[in-house]
Parts: C-alpha cells; structure tokens; sequence
C-alpha cells in the first residue's frame, strides 16, 4: 500500500490535516480528516459557531495549489483568492448590476471553495475524478451544515451556507454564471500579478486558456483588459498564451 501524502503548501510544508487527492489508506473521509486536525477534531452538535470559526482559519493556511508546481513560495490561500473574488462581485457594472443580487454573489464568492478547508484544493494533476472530487466536497459541507452548524442559531443557517454552495455548483442562475466567471478572472488577475512579481522570469500563461471560458459579456471585458495588460508587459520576450480557449494539455491545468 503506498504511503499517505499530504497536501503541500506553496512552501513545500505540509497543510496539517488535509489528505491529498492521491491518498490510498481507503476511501476519502471527513472523519479521517478532522482526526488530524492539531489539537483535535472540532466540537459537534454545539450551539455557538465557535468550532466552525476555528475551521476557517484553513481557508486562510491552505494554498492554492496551482502556483505551487511554478515555484512560487508564498502563494494565495483559497481565503484570498475567496476574498478577493467577493469584492469584485461588488464592482458589477449596471448592466450586470440590473440583473443581479450582487450581496448574494458575494455571499457565493466566499462560500463557493469552503469545502476545500478540508479536501484541500484538488487540481486535475491530482488523479481525481470529477465525481469523486463532487463527493468530498459534498460530504464536507454536510459535515458543516449538520455537525457544526446544526444547532447554531442567529445569522445564516448552515443549511443557507449549503445551499449557496449548491447553487454554485449546479451554475444555473444568472448569479452562479456571474460567480462562475469572477473565479476564471481573479485567476487571470493572479496570474498576471505573479508574472510582474517575478519580472518576466516566470510564464504562467498555461493559465491564460481560462479567459476563454468567461461568458458574461462585461466579464470578458474586464479579462480582456488584463491579458492587454499582460501583452504589454511582456513585449516582444516569448510567452506562452491560450487566449483563445484552447484548453492546454490535462497535466498543465490548475
């Protein structure tokens, strides 16, 4: 039986608790997680959302994974990418803005990767399937919704926290298509901020193929303006780019 693994922060260190995608001591489970979380597995069934508030806190350690392959030391946590991403739902144009509940999609922006504070953030390197990664992230937000959240009253529900993350998933509404596209565009933001970190010494444009995915309309325009950004930074030096929606080879994806 091969060894467990770890999820790896952007440092190379270890992210406590989080078994990675490639662990193969038996299925995935929320309990086998929270068994190594330091200092123990949270409180159930209790009535202050205290237990739940420690939980968080991996969303602020755990890093996206993605940068990590390139290098890059002090990459985002999923909490910043979350953060950000609310505060551009915020910045809707009327257009948009019209038409859309803009403090629910800020809601969804924060709540959309919540799982992953203990799946970890699973890439298609990874060798997961796209059902198995479904149920990890299912099953945790049932374990936030019923077992910390369960008897909490006062503010949002866990259910209410569920069923925004549901809306996300099944991307049905005109807000979960907003969210859905604010995710690829604060990539692309990223993206293009580690490029001028890095002074053209490092091309992350194999993450470009995701401005293609963009559908709404004033989305595409704010991602537009990025990669006009990117184009002038780098000039005439060689870069790679999938502008246009040619998605790159399974082993190159975030």
């Amino acid at each position: 039986m091969a060894e467990n693994r770890e999820t790896k922060h952007a440092n190379g260190t270890a992210a406590p608790g989080i078994l990675t995608a490639n662990a193969t001591q038996g299925p995935w489970s929320v309990d086998a997680v929270v068994a190594n979380i330091p200092g123990g597995p949270p409180e159930t069934d209790s009535s202050s959302p205290v237990p739940f508030f420690h939980m968080l806190e991996r969303l602020k350690t755990t890093k996206r994974e993605g940068w990590r392959r390139f290098g890059i030391k002090h990459g985002e946590s999923i909490a910043d990418h979350m953060y950000r991403m609310s505060l551009i739902c915020m910045f809707a144009p009327p257009s948009l803005s019209s038409k859309l509940n803009i403090p629910h999609c800020s809601k969804m922006a924060l709540v959309h990767d919540m799982a992953e504070a203990l799946v970890g953030d699973i890439t298609p390197v990874d060798g997961v399937a796209k059902h198995e990664k479904n149920r990890r992230e299912s099953t945790t937000m049932d374990y936030f919704t019923n077992s910390l959240l369960g008897k909490v009253n006062g503010g949002i529900t866990g259910q209410e926290l569920k069923d925004i993350w549901q809306e996300y998933e099944d991307s049905e509404t005109l807000e979960s298509k907003f969210v859905h596209d604010v995710d690829k565009l604060e990539l692309v933001l990223q993206m293009v901020e580690y490029e001028r970190v890095h002074e053209r010494e490092l091309d992350l444009g194999e993450f470009s193929w995701v401005a293609g995915r963009i559908v709404l309309p004033e989305v595409k325009a704010w991602a537009g303006e990025i990669l006009k950004e990117r184009e002038a930074f780098w000039g005439s030096k060689e870069h790679t780019n999938f502008y246009d929606a040619t998605q790159p080879d399974a082993n190159l994806l975030a």
